[in-house]
């Protein structure tokens, strides 16, 4: 099997920034990154060859979803992920576990049954969609990601409800370090059963830090999870190819991340990619990466874009130092009236306002994408006023253009 340890290099610091290359089996990608979803294999309203046109070199899948529809063994069929939604880049896979845990809770009240049931063997739910029952386990979540082809696969997690005890946090904890060392000894079994599949490369296997609000206990999760005898479970003494911190905006309240970053970092191995669950608003991807965080997904950018609201940014030359995460919160009376978000180094208008409606210049005259070197202000918000659904495809290419900027910048 093809030698991936060291799978990222870094090239330089900025002060506590990492600007470095992630190497998977399918391409390079330039660190700090952003992820854009496609949840059940697309990302919402955009073709594959656009959103490599507008600078990302990987995406998202979500496990959960692609293993109830249309099913990993359908897709694995197709040949894989990669072919199956046309996109020859990297893919990372999440595990399923947060949307077990998330959406379990729906079937419960749809269904009136008990929605996910936790054990040390995995989780059983029910599918808030038709009410079927499934069962997920760590090898369970690793078979599922090895069918859909992905390049860097998650471990399963629990993700502890907000707020919780510190008793359940550790016992939570403790049980996700069990569950990451299944994972890494049946992924290792797999690969080595997978023969030819694997023999030039592999995914990378990522691990996932939990611990909720409580310092000791984040640092206790990344000393267990880096403290696995990795070799008597049948892989390399390097153990992890990187780490990612979990539970941060998807459950646990955003204001904790500042503390949540400062204890767990310093405790993350130097030479493995570090990637942010689930993160974030733009000053949050600054704080991060200027954290020592390299790899970052939300649904951000395209949520708010299909929702007419834009992010701008005020200039071409910043220095992204770290963002005050509270300056760029809207109020309730803000939102009310649609005001715009200001922030350091961006804004946000919503397009639907009644200002824009003879406003024809561009959304951003400081943005390349195609909304802004071909349409204006007044016609994108004539397409929000009368419902054509080309208004969120072109909002939505705008916002992750935006994004892939923001990184492009911050690796400057």
């Amino acid at each position: 099997m093809k030698n991936i340890m060291g799978a990222w290099i870094q090239k330089k610091n900025i002060d506590k920034r990492r600007v470095g290359e992630l190497i998977t089996r399918r391409g390079s990608i330039q660190t700090p990154f952003f992820m854009p979803i496609a949840t059940r294999g697309a990302v919402k309203h955009i073709l594959p060859e656009e959103v490599r046109s507008l600078g990302a070199e990987i995406v998202l899948g979500n496990t959960y979803h692609l293993w109830l529809r249309p099913g990993s063994e359908l897709i694995a069929r197709a040949g894989d992920l990669h072919r199956f939604m046309d996109w020859s880049g990297p893919i990372l896979t999440d595990s399923g576990g947060f949307q077990v845990f998330s959406l379990g809770a729906r079937a419960s009240e749809r269904f009136g049954v008990n929605g996910v049931r936790l054990s040390e063997a995995g989780v059983e739910f029910v599918d808030p969609e038709n009410g079927n029952r499934y069962f997920l386990s760590p090898e369970i979540s690793i078979d599922i990601q090895l069918d859909l082809g992905s390049d860097i696969i998650m471990v399963l997690d629990e993700c502890p409800p907000y707020p919780c005890t510190r008793e359940y946090a550790l016992a939570s904890l403790q049980r996700t370090t069990r569950w990451a060392a299944r994972a890494f000894e049946h992924f290792y079994k797999k690969i080595k059963e997978g023969g030819e599949k694997y023999v030039n490369d592999r995914p990378l296997l990522f691990c996932i830090v939990q611990g909720s609000i409580y310092e000791d206990l984040r640092v206790e999760s990344v000393k267990q999870l880096s403290g696995i005898e990795f070799s008597a479970l049948g892989g390399p003494d390097s153990g992890w190819d990187g780490y990612a911190i979990g539970g941060v905006a998807v459950g646990e309240p955003r204001e904790t991340l500042p503390d949540i970053l400062k204890w767990t970092v310093p405790y993350l191995p130097e030479d493995k990619p570090r990637y942010l669950m689930g993160l974030g608003r733009p000053e949050e991807l600054v704080n991060a990466v200027n954290a020592g965080m390299d790899m970052f997904d939300c649904v951000i950018p395209t949520r708010e874009g299909r929702h007419g609201r834009l992010f701008i940014m005020k200039s071409q030359n910043t220095n992204f130092k770290s963002q005050n995460p509270n300056k760029t919160k809207n109020t309730k009376a803000q939102n009310e009236n649609n005001n715009e978000e200001e922030g350091s180094f961006y804004e946000t208008i919503n397009i639907q306002n009644e200002r824009f409606k003879e406003d024809f210049t561009p959304v951003d005259p400081l943005c390349d994408c195609l909304l802004c070197t071909r349409y204006t202000r007044a016609y994108l918000r004539h397409l929000f006023s009368v419902g054509e659904p080309l208004a969120g495809r072109l909002a939505s290419l705008h916002n992750l253009r935006f994004y892939m900027r923001l990184m492009e910048k911050l690796r400057d």
